[in-house]
């Protein structure tokens, strides 16, 4: 396909983007409705559900800079078009894990299908939208459809496991893609990086080894000990790892992450604001739809459609938000969301199963769906404008990086924190029924574990009918409500400083002069860079314009 006829297609190309970024943003969501219903059937503790959902995202998170490297060196279309087999693949495997451990391991095979498809998705659009002004439109369009999955998986995944099995909630990927994968063949184009670097096996594995061993360490802690030494190796382990990544991405000639990029503000800033933005989202959600379930009493299909309040907001104002940033800036557009964010989190973690969803779940759900809305859109601009499009893969994948880092962190801090404090909460509240340990130990391990020690001392296994079973069931319902309340007040604490210092760092416009303070380059060959990509008759594929991007050494040119 030429690059005339893939400009005359880009908005049919968006569709195709968005339909296959859909496949991720469901799966993103609909599993975390189907929970309750794997720890009781598949015996999951709060440990092997963080690690359900974390598997799969850190994987992601671990393989993105190298799988973006991957499509801007052997086709982006060829990257979708693998990814989503590999991501259907893992979905059927996962419908029919047998175990906890055998659902950790496909889902993490689903994490690589997803690290290849998503980087692909947006560094295609920035290809295809060389318009600085279009690919804001285009980028808010692409942040907005990430709400739609945000919004239809905890509702459809509620009604599936209303009438199906929880596997379900995987097979639904498979027309999705069954779609999207024909669609991305035909209306896209194979566009690649002209001169594109050498891979960097070494920095993906440190990258990898880093990440899971500090994730690690934050999950198992709460069940093993802040000071056991698997804890503590671990922690020391990850940071070795990211360390020695950081020293050979500075030595290598070529390195996977350029680490100059974060020279540039803009740059920088808007990464953290994108690993904030998902860390609240990501673990908010982790811990209030068991919330809805467990304590709330809700079903599946209830509590997911008491999740849409958020991503319709999501939805609403993420494509409205280019125009917050072209009257106010990008400075206070971030900030003022992260805030937002911060508040909605509170809010969160004063809820009670005595409030209820309208008191308390509700208000949190709208404030966190408008904060995200406001921080995502322009961020991704942000950090996608601030590169030169011979760098699009690099520049979607750090940013596609930061949203899986802060999903996995906010999962593994917000529930490492919950862990922290369900265990000694729900064993002082039993302590004085004379329970045997054997059931406080149980209890312990999660909620539906607390609630099966109940039923069974209802003398039912499907109701709670006596006054020790009622007991029992309160005080789950009591600790599980007050541990998510801290896990949830120390993730508003982070949005918050995440609010303070996007309006310290982030720079108020693109053209911020103040940038160019930033810019360790020579100024001819940084303004011959920037004046090839400003221009919207720019080949993205054309080889000239990809030698003027590269004299400019591949940093920063503030556009958009």
């Amino acid at each position: 396909m030429d690059a005339q006829t893939a400009h005359d297609r880009r908005w049919i190309g968006l569709a195709v983007l968005c339909l296959s970024l859909l496949v991720v943003g469901l799966d993103n969501t609909i599993v975390n409705v189907a929970l309750p219903r794997l720890s009781d059937d598949l015996g999951a503790t709060t440990s092997q559900l963080q690690w359900i959902i974390d598997g799969y995202t850190l994987v992601f998170a671990g393989l993105l800079l190298t799988t973006g490297s991957l499509g801007d060196r052997y086709g982006r279309r060829s990257a979708l078009s693998i990814g989503l087999g590999i991501f259907v693949g893992g979905s059927i495997a996962s419908a029919f894990a047998t175990s906890a451990g055998m659902l950790i391991a496909t889902r993490s095979v689903m994490g690589v299908g997803g690290a290849l498809i998503m980087p692909a998705t947006l560094s295609l659009l920035t290809n295809l939208f060389t318009d600085p002004k279009e690919r804001a439109k285009a980028i808010g369009v692409w942040a907005g459809v990430s709400g739609i999955g945000i919004a239809v998986g905890p509702m459809l995944g509620g009604w599936l496991l209303g009438h199906f099995s929880w596997g379900s909630v995987f097979l639904v990927n498979v027309p999705v893609v069954a779609l999207a994968l024909p669609a991305g063949y035909f209306l896209l184009p194979n566009s690649r990086a002209e001169n594109s670097p050498k891979l960097d096996p070494l920095g993906a594995v440190l990258s990898i080894i880093g990440l899971v061993s500090l994730v690690w360490a934050i999950i198992e802690a709460p069940a093993k000990g802040w000071t056991a030494t698997p804890v503590v190796g671990a922690f020391g382990i990850g940071v070795i790892a990211m360390a020695a990544f950081i020293w050979w991405q500075t030595t290598t000639d070529h390195p996977m992450l350029d680490v100059r990029f974060f020279q540039n503000r803009r740059f920088s800033a808007a990464n953290l604001a994108i690993t904030l933005t998902f860390f609240a989202m990501f673990g908010s959600m982790f811990v209030l739809t068991q919330f809805m379930q467990f304590v709330l009493g809700y079903s599946p299909l209830a509590a997911g459609i008491r999740s849409v309040p958020l991503a319709l907001m999501l939805m609403t104002v993420a494509p409205l938000s280019t125009k917050l940033v072209e009257r106010l800036g990008t400075k206070l557009v971030v900030a003022g969301g992260l805030a937002t964010v911060a508040l909605g989190l509170f809010i969160a973690s004063t809820a009670t199963p005595e409030l209820g969803y309208v008191g308390r779940v509700l208000p949190a759900q709208l404030l966190l769906g408008l904060g995200i809305a406001l921080a995502m859109a322009p961020a991704t601009e942000s950090i996608m404008g601030s590169l030169p499009k011979e760098k699009a893969g690099v520049g979607s994948a750090m940013n596609d990086t930061t949203r899986q880092v802060g999903g996995a962190l906010g999962v593994a801090i917000i529930g490492s924190v919950f862990s922290s404090q369900y265990a000694p909460s729900i064993t002082s509240k039993l302590g004085g029924l004379g329970l045997p340990q054997i059931a406080v130990d149980y209890s312990k391990d999660s909620i539906g574990g607390a609630y099966a020690v109940a039923a069974r001392a209802g003398g039912n296994p499907k109701t709670i009918d006596t006054p020790i079973g009622n007991q029992i069931a309160s005080a789950a319902r009591d600790a599980f409500a007050s541990s998510m309340g801290r896990g949830l007040l120390v993730s508003a604490g982070i949005a918050l400083m995440g609010a303070l210092i996007a309006l310290v760092f982030l720079p108020a416009r693109a053209e911020d002069p103040s940038l160019d303070a930033d810019l360790a380059v020579d100024a001819p060959a940084t303004a011959a860079a920037v004046t090839a990509l400003a221009s919207p008759d720019t080949d993205p594929d054309n080889a000239e314009g990809a030698d003027e991007v590269d004299d400019a050494e591949g940093v920063l040119a503030p556009v958009g």
